[in-house]
Parts: C-alpha cells; structure tokens; sequence
C-alpha cells in the first residue's frame, strides 16, 4: 500500500503563486507516474499535471499551461506543483496521484492506483 500526503494548500490572492507537495511512502520503479488533479465543489474531479517519475516527461492541462509547472524530487520522494498567475476559478481541492504502471492515459482517474487526501487551494479575486 502506498501513501501520499500532500502539502502546501492555502489562500492566496488573485496574480499569487503557491507551491504544493506530495510525498510518497515508496520509491518508485518501473513505469510509474504521479499525477495531480483538482475538483471544485459540484464538479468531477479533473486533470491538472503528470509527470513520469524516471525521464521526468510532463503534460498538463491546457487551462494550467504556461502557468503551472509540475516537478519531482527523486531523492525525497517528492512531486511539486508550482502554480502561478492563479485565477479564482483554479480554486479546488487538489490531490496528487500515483500510477505504478503507467500507460499514458494521464487524463483518466482510473488510470491512478493512489490518491492523497488532498489540499484546498483557495484564490481570491
């Protein structure tokens, strides 16, 4: 079993930036990718960023691109999500994700075997 514990939600002004973490209790190996998706009250839950653990390959969500930048820290186990120029509408709650057999379906929640727990993000206008 795996365990992710996210970091560094908060309340933030329109034009701020925040920087979120997530720790993982494993080292990863072969095709393994971590992932992290937002989900604003009464909508699904939605793509945001991924990165392959080993090549350190990333994509994102066109509304975060140019904006946000999604990193990893093999050493600590660590994946961040730098977000700048934040918007009210990237207010959500935000989770990061593990995929420990990573087939490049990034998009899709089920393509993910771990979640955290998640962390507010709140911007204001």
């Amino acid at each position: 079993q795996e365990q992710l514990v996210e970091s560094g939600g908060g309340l933030v002004q329109a034009g701020g930036s925040l920087r979120l973490a997530c720790s993982t209790s494993r080292r990863a190996f072969g095709n393994y990718a971590m992932g992290w998706f937002r989900q604003a009250p009464g909508k699904e839950r939605q793509f945001v960023a991924v990165i392959t653990w080993h090549s350190g390959d990333s994509n994102y969500a066109d509304s975060v691109k140019g904006r946000f930048t999604i990193s990893r820290d093999k050493a600590k186990n660590t994946v961040y999500l730098q977000m700048n120029s934040l918007k009210p509408e990237d207010t959500a709650v935000y989770y990061c994700a593990a995929d420990t057999h990573y087939s490049g379906n990034y998009e899709y929640t089920g393509e993910y075997d771990y979640w955290g727990q998640g962390t507010q993000v709140t911007v204001s206008s």
